[in-house]
Order: structure tokens, then sequence, then C-alpha cells
């Protein structure tokens, strides 16, 4: 048995890289995987100076982000297909982060996130990741759609504020709205061109790189008409040739705790939005994913990042769909992808100063756009007013508070209305009347000595005091109870304390109790509680503890 159960053991832990290795890959493969990952690339490049500008860092740390943590995240990764990089969903913690911390207090909780990762990883945790409810991430989802479609107003219009942005988002669109008669019309020209290209060619071009031939349109016009726009060269002084050399800021005790919060919160956002990731290749390429050793490789590409002064990193779910629609054939394809994005910055870093902010403002806020599930979130709403009050409460406390408390609210709400649920599918029934649909033998039911009970469902805390009240609603006093537990799946400590006490009560009053058809782990959780000899008897059906009741009433009438 523990022969059989290691190499299940070794294979959750093994990168798929080894794996795709292993399965004779070659030439053909590496082509594949090649210009799969020539076509994330092309992809990723605007995109990830994008999501760092609008994080509030320099361009270059979402490039650095991209190639160091999404090299890491194919080669040590669970997933096949998995690109990971800087995202969207992140921005708005990252930029908190950045506001409150600085650049080397988000790079310390980027490295501390990452060992998070790999922890939970290690801890074999990935799996409780799918218990978030639905609801939840269609709501965390949309408010961080719509915060960072807000924090694009100022690129996107080139407005210029009398003061710092704030981070909130209602005193943010108060400052903006006031700020709009200072307006550049070239900056909205330009992003509306920007958006304009993405869209025309997702319509009439839908395999071209569309974020890349917009930043580059929009450059190009920006400079032929020399338009008077603020660029990437103008705010940032441009990107480096290269990666730095690895570095950690200075650490201490104090600097841990000040930002030991935003590290939990990108793990907790990061296990999420990977595996949601992995998850949605699966479907598209019918493969399996290994969520344990993807959450670990996710936390050596935090580490990775941190070292290299990037943000945080995680799988990215646009990305990696273009990887799998590319065609790649495994990991490889990721690895090559940050391989194609640090040659551009070997190669032609200096072109990416002309990009106007207006253009990859264009870019996030289409980003944002699709980010937002609208069917889905509208569908929600329709659904249940359980639903709905999940849905509305996470997007509202995202919005209004931060992610963190979106979550852990929508998650809490969510698994109350899920007790509140199952609690009512629990029932006593007595005897089996002309409702009970699968009734028992002729004889079992309808003598007054014995009363015969059925619960059925799982019998847990939520529905413990509903069913002891209705037990202990019984008006006769019969010589035994029988109380069929056949189909309950489930018993907790506190159902188990709750039959119990209605054992002992009914001692109290002279009647032993017949448990019929308890599983294994009922009658254990029972037997732990007291419900045992010789106040109740445990027989395997019904018929057996109605028989056995009968008996021995019958016995004592004839020692009378």
């Amino acid at each position: 048995m523990t022969m059989a159960h290691r190499p299940r053991m070794a294979d959750n832990y093994t990168p798929k890289l080894f794996t795709v290795l292993s399965e004779r890959y070659g030439l053909r493969d590496l082509r594949a995987d090649a210009l799969a990952g020539l076509t994330v690339a092309i992809v990723a490049l605007p995109l990830s100076m994008a999501i760092a500008i609008a994080s509030g860092v320099g361009p270059e740390r979402g490039l650095f982000t991209a190639i160091v943590g999404g090299f890491l995240v194919s080669a040590l990764g669970g997933s096949r297909y998995q690109i990971g990089g800087p995202a969207g969903a992140f921005i708005v913690l990252v930029a908190a982060t950045v506001h409150q911390h600085g650049v080397d207090g988000l790079v310390l909780a980027t490295l501390l996130s990452g060992l998070m990762l790999a922890a939970v990883g290690a801890l074999r945790l990935g799996s409780f990741i799918r218990y978030i409810p639905y609801p939840v991430t269609v709501g965390f989802t949309a408010g961080i759609a719509a915060i960072i479609l807000a924090s694009q107003i100022r690129d996107l219009l080139g407005l210029t504020l009398s003061g710092p942005e704030p981070g909130e988002l209602a005193p943010k669109l108060a400052a903006l709205a006031q700020a709009l008669p200072t307006a550049s019309w070239p900056a909205v020209a330009v992003g509306a061109l920007s958006i304009g290209v993405i869209l025309g060619l997702k319509r009439w071009r839908p395999h071209w790189p569309g974020m890349l031939v917009a930043v580059v349109v929009a450059s190009v016009a920006a400079i032929a008409l020399g338009l008077p726009v603020e660029t990437i060269g103008s705010k940032f002084g441009g990107i480096p040739r290269g990666l730095p050399a690895p570095h950690l800021p200075p650490v201490d005790l104090a600097k841990i705790q000040a930002v030991l919060p935003a590290a939990l919160s990108f793990t907790l956002l990061g296990s999420i939005e990977s595996l949601l990731s992995a998850v949605v290749a699966d479907s598209m390429s019918g493969r399996r994913h290994r969520s344990n050793m993807e959450l670990m490789a996710q936390g050596a590409a935090n580490v990775g990042s941190a070292f290299f002064g990037g943000i945080p990193v995680t799988g990215t779910i646009a990305r990696t769909a273009t990887n799998v629609r590319a065609g790649a054939r495994g990991p490889v394809a990721g690895m090559l992808h940050s391989a194609f994005l640090l040659t551009f910055m070997l190669v032609a870093a200096p072109l990416a100063g002309y990009i106007p902010l207006a253009a990859l403002a264009g870019v996030l806020a289409l980003v944002a756009w699709n980010m937002a599930e609208k069917h889905e979130f509208a569908t929600l709403i329709r659904a249940s007013k359980g639903d709905a009050a999940v849905l509305l409460t996470t997007f509202g406390l995202t919005i209004f508070k931060d992610l963190s408390t979106g979550i852990v609210a929508g998650f809490s709400l969510g698994a109350l209305l899920f007790i509140h649920r199952m609690s009512t599918t629990v029932g006593v029934q007595a005897g089996a009347g002309e409702e009970d649909d699968r009734g028992y033998a002729e004889g079992l039911v309808g003598d007054r000595d014995v009363a015969v009970f059925r619960i059925s469902g799982a019998f847990f805390f939520g529905a413990a005091s509903a069913v002891s009240t209705a037990l202990d609603r019984i008006g006769e006093h019969p010589k035994a109870y029988v109380l069929d537990v056949s189909d309950v799946p489930l018993l907790d400590s506190t159902a188990a304390a709750s039959l119990a006490s209605f054992v002992r009560n009914a001692g109290r009053h002279g009647a032993r109790v017949y448990v019929a058809g308890a599983g294994r782990e009922v009658r254990r959780a029972l037997l732990r509680h007291g419900v045992r000899p010789p106040l109740a008897r445990f027989r395997s059906n019904v018929e057996h503890a109605v028989a056995s009741a009968r008996a021995r009433i019958a016995g004592e009438a004839d020692s009378d």
C-alpha cells in the first residue's frame, strides 16, 4: 500500500516540464513551442509595462516580473500551459502597497508572498482554493476591473490634477471629475486610437496581436504628428537594456511586520488567480494540472521576481489561453516567452521610451472591461437572493474597502448561506405515512409502544437545533424509540451531542433507544458522545431494531 502511494505523491510534486520532456519531446514540439512563446511574448510585452505603470512602479519592473517570474512558473509549474507574469488583478494591491511602504516594501512583500505560496503548495492546501464560492470570484474580479478602469482615466484623458491622485475610489473619481477641464485632446486621441485599433483587429484580424499593434500605431502617430503627450521616456526615463543584478532591499523585523498584511493578500489572490488560470488551460486542452506543484512554482517565481526588483507574479488567464490557442506543446513555450521578452530588452529597449502613456491606458481600459465578467455578474444577480448578496457584498467591499476584506466577507457570507441551505435539507419523519416515498415493511410502524423516526440528510451543527426541537416535541412517551439514520451520510459532534441528549431524556422516562442503519463514521461519532448501551443499542436496519424493541417490551411484560 505504501509503495503504491509514493509514486502518486512524487507525481503530484513533479514539474510538468519533466513530464513533457519524458514524452519523447522532439524538434517539431520545440518549433511549436517557439511559435507559441513568441506569440505570447508579443501579447505580454505591452501588457507587462502597462500593468507595472498602473501599479505605481516603472515599466521595467513589469518586464523583470514577466521574464524571471514567467520563466520559473513554466519551468517548475504543475501546468503544461501556464504563463506567469504581472496580472491586472494585482494592480490595486500593488499600488496600495507602494503607496504605504514604497517600492522596497513591495519587493519584500513579494518575497514573503513567494515563501507563503511555496508553503501552501508543500502542505497540499492547493485543493482548498476550489472551495471559494463562484459569486465571490466574480464579485472581486468585477471590483478589481472597476478600480483598474478608474485608475486609467487620468492617463487616458491626459488630466492634470492639483495634487496626488487619491487611492480610494470615491475620492479618486471626485478628483478626476474636478480635473476634467484640464483634459488633453492629443492624449484623448491617442488613447482612442489605441482602443480603436484593438477593437478593429479583434473583429477583422482576430489572430493579429492587437495590443502590440495598437501601441506601435499610437506611438508612430504621436511621433509623426508631434503630439504633446506624456510617454514612458518623459515620465520614467526609458527602460534599461537587460536585467539588474539580483539583490534585496534591507530587511528587518519591523519592516516584515509592516508588509505582512500585503504579503498575505498577495498570497490569497495569487493562489486563486493561478489555479483559475490553470483550470482554464485544462478546459481548453483536456489536460490536468497539479495544483500543489503549481503553487510551489508560483512561490519560487515570486521569490525570483523579488530578487530582481519585480512585482508579484501569478498565472495570467488571457496569456495562458493565448498560449494554448497558439499551439504550445508544453512549458517550454512559457520559458521561451520569457527569453523573447529578455531579447526585446537587450535589443529594442530604447524604443519603449516613445510609447505614449495614453496608449497603454487604452490597453488597460480594455483589459479591465474584458476582465469584468459582465454576463456572469448579471446571471448571478438574477440567480437567487443568496448568490446576489454574496456577489454584491464582495463587489462593494472590494471597491470601497479593500480586496482582502471583500474576499473574506464574501466567503463568510457564502459559507453561512450554504450552512442554512444544507440545514433545510435535514428532516425528521415519524413513522412511514402516505407521504413517505420509501416506506417500511407492513407492521413495522403504528405500534404505540415503539415509535419509529427517520432522520435524513447531512446532520450537522446547522441542523442540530431543528432536529432536537422536532424530537423534543414528541408528545407521547413510548416504551422504545427507533431512530433510522440510514439516510444520514454525515453526522458531526454537535449533532451527535444532540442525539445523546435525546437518548438520556428517553432513558429518564424508562424508554430505550435503538439506532438503526448507522454507517461506520456515524456510529463512531455517536459512541464517542455516549450513545451506547444500556441506554441505546445499534442495529443494522429498522426491521431488526423494531424486533429487538418488541422483544424487550414483551420480555418485561412477561416478567411482570
